[in-house]
This record gives C-alpha cells, sequence and structure tokens, in this order.
C-alpha cells in the first residue's frame, strides 16, 4: 500500500540530508498518514488520510450508528 493520502495525494518526498561537514545521505519524508474511517460515495470505508486534510474537512465522518444513539438515549 503506497504511503499515500487518498483525498489529496500527498505522498513520501526523497531528498538528502547534508551534514554540517557536508556529508550527503539521501532520506524520505513521509506524510502523517491516518486511517479513518469516511463516508466515500454514500458508504462507510476506511480510508488513509493526511492529518492536514482531517483538520481542514475535507474528510467527511460517517455519522453515530442509530442503535448506540438508541442505547444512549434509554440510559440517560
Amino acid at each position: 500500500m503506497a504511503k499515500q493520502c487518498e483525498v489529496c495525494g500527498k505522498a513520501t518526498v526523497t531528498g538528502r540530508s547534508v551534514s554540517h561537514a557536508h556529508n550527503v545521505t539521501s532520506r524520505t519524508w513521509e506524510p502523517n498518514l491516518r486511517t479513518v474511517k469516511a463516508l466515500v460515495d454514500g458508504a462507510s470505508r476506511r480510508i488513509r488520510v493526511c492529518t492536514r486534510c482531517l483538520r481542514s474537512g475535507k474528510v467527511v465522518r460517517p455519522p453515530a450508528r442509530a442503535r448506540f444513539l438508541a442505547e444512549a438515549e434509554a440510559k440517560g
């Protein structure tokens, strides 16, 4: 599975680390991905999304299940 956001497409970026002595090594920067349940085409699905998309509201979370809401109302 690719380390890529399924909403915005943000992916792993490669580059070089350069020390003070100018020793050069390759390195990667990976996006901060989270697996969340989201509404996709009207159905609840698990997708990998970067935290920037979560914070900005690009991901629509599914509503709470009616059964759990009914139990919560009955208790209190």
